[in-house]
């Protein structure tokens, strides 16, 4: 068994990746700020490890002994500065990197963004990992930055990588995007872009960190890039019914367009910017993008390289969320 460590374990993907390797029956650390919240990892089998990604110097005790560094924190939001972003997402990168590298760690998984392909795809072909990367927002930007460093770094050392992208994830314990996406449905304070007739890319945090754990051993992983989605050809109004009626909520019923969407957004995100908000408005053009232009992606990659078959389907991981949210956890 190996000893894994993974950075920003007491996250919502994080405290899952932590729960998946320790139940593979590994010795695994965890990566957290003094400050951090534990409340996901309580009760969790690991020895945590305290540093900050953007502090070197924080970093070097923390990767002794390691084996394999599943690299997940960082910054994920629709709203911030490039340079912000920059230095959490590819200067923690470079720290955390460094210090495996120095520590003699075997490999790193590192886990990156399907934003960085960007948005609006072709209906007919969903983006694989060798189509082009063009990330439209500040968080896509640093993610892709990110990714290109990291690759780079491995082939001027011996430390292997391996980078993950994701789709849209969601799952129990997901308080940034799905409970509050349910909480906006019961009040009836929700609506679709364009009849949420665009594609999307569902990716329930079971099956995320399933393809996580195969990238980190298989041998044939090293050196490339694997998207890791649900594998599903569905679109916004189908993902939101199939939760709705799950939970015996009301299905959506308003509807809005792209183009007068995208137009507020922009006021709206303007505003804000002049005011130095700290957080986002309540419409942002990255939200209406995922909402209201094709975003879907093939799992081909992952399929064939490393065996990777998502283990629930969206009956099950709907069903595993809705309880998630029904006890309020």
């Amino acid at each position: 068994m190996s000893k894994v460590l993974v950075t920003g374990a007491n996250g919502f993907i994080g405290s899952h990746l932590v729960e998946k390797f320790l139940n593979e029956g590994h010795e695994v650390y965890g990566l957290v700020r003094t400050t951090s919240d534990l409340s996901l990892i309580e009760g969790m089998n690991l020895s945590l490890k305290y540093g900050d990604i953007t502090d070197y110097n924080s970093l070097e005790e923390s990767l002794k002994g390691i084996d394999i560094l599943v690299h997940n924190a960082g910054l994920a939001s629709d709203w911030g500065s490039l340079a912000l972003f920059r230095r959490v997402n590819l200067e923690g990168t470079k720290n955390v990197a460094r210090a495996a590298a120095k520590n003699g760690v075997k490999r790193i998984v590192h886990m990156s963004s399907t934003a960085i392909h960007g948005f609006n795809h072709d209906f007919d072909n969903p983006a694989s990992e060798d189509d082009p990367k063009n990330p439209v927002f500040n968080y896509g930007i640093s993610k892709l930055e990110a990714e290109k460093w990291i690759f780079d770094f491995g082939k001027k050392t011996d430390i292997e990588v391996t980078v993950i992208r994701p789709g849209n994830v969601f799952g129990p314990r997901d308080h940034t995007f799905i409970e509050k996406y349910i909480n906006a449905m019961i009040s009836g304070k929700i609506a679709y872009i364009n009849k949420g007739q665009s594609l999307t890319c569902p990716t329930f945090v079971g099956n995320l960190v399933h393809g996580v754990y195969l990238a980190s051993f298989h041998p044939k992983a090293s050196g490339e890039a694997f998207i890791i989605t649900d594998g599903l050809s569905i679109n916004w109004k189908q993902f939101t019914e199939a939760i709705a009626d799950t939970m015996q909520i009301p299905r959506p019923r308003l509807s809005f367009p792209l183009g007068l969407s995208l137009s507020m957004a922009t006021i709206a995100e303007g505003l804000y910017s002049f005011f130095k908000a700290d957080n986002p408005p309540l419409l942002t053009r990255y939200r209406l993008y995922n909402a209201g232009t094709n975003y879907h992606f093939s799992i081909q990659k992952a399929v064939e390289i490393l065996g990777f078959k998502p283990a629930d389907n969206l009956e099950q991981a709907v069903k595993q969320t809705a309880a998630w949210f029904r006890e309020g956890k």
